[in-house]
């Protein structure tokens, strides 16, 4: 998928907003929304800075600029919005050098797929959430 594409399709289905998408370590979703005046090829293909302090666990204050890149393999149109919002996922990568986030889901993800496919174990991983419960028999 190209960004001319995904903006193509932001005007075919008059997108209002865009929201970038991303998980923090503790696999919370976090998001950022812009207004469709803010999207353009270059902001779809270089991505746009945002505040890694924000996020627990990430970024000190005085080294917290960092980069979502969006993934434009993929978009949605988010159903719940009110306004016409479409999303894309995000990596996050240091702005500096350009290398992927080592507190980044995705990056981690991608990287343990590649370590799978070279070690020649397996070409496809699985990851989901851990549903864990506790049932008791009594509680006081």
């Amino acid at each position: 998928m190209s960004a001319k594409k995904i903006l193509s399709e932001i005007k075919d289905k008059d997108v209002q907003y865009v929201d970038l998408r991303f998980t923090d370590t503790k696999g919370r979703m976090q998001h950022v929304t812009f207004d469709i005046d803010l999207v353009d090829e270059e902001f779809l293909e270089e991505g746009t800075m945002f505040d890694g302090s924000s996020i627990a666990g990430w970024k000190a204050i005085n080294e917290s600029d960092m980069l979502l890149k969006p993934d434009l393999t993929n978009f949605w149109i988010d159903p719940f919005y009110q306004q016409t919002t479409l999303f894309l996922f995000c990596d996050v990568l240091n702005p500096d050098t350009g290398e992927p986030y080592n507190r980044d889901s995705r990056s981690m993800a991608k990287k343990a797929l590649a370590y799978v496919q070279s070690s020649g174990v397996g070409d496809t991983v699985f990851f989901g959430p851990e549903a864990e419960f506790f049932i008791f028999d009594d509680v006081r």
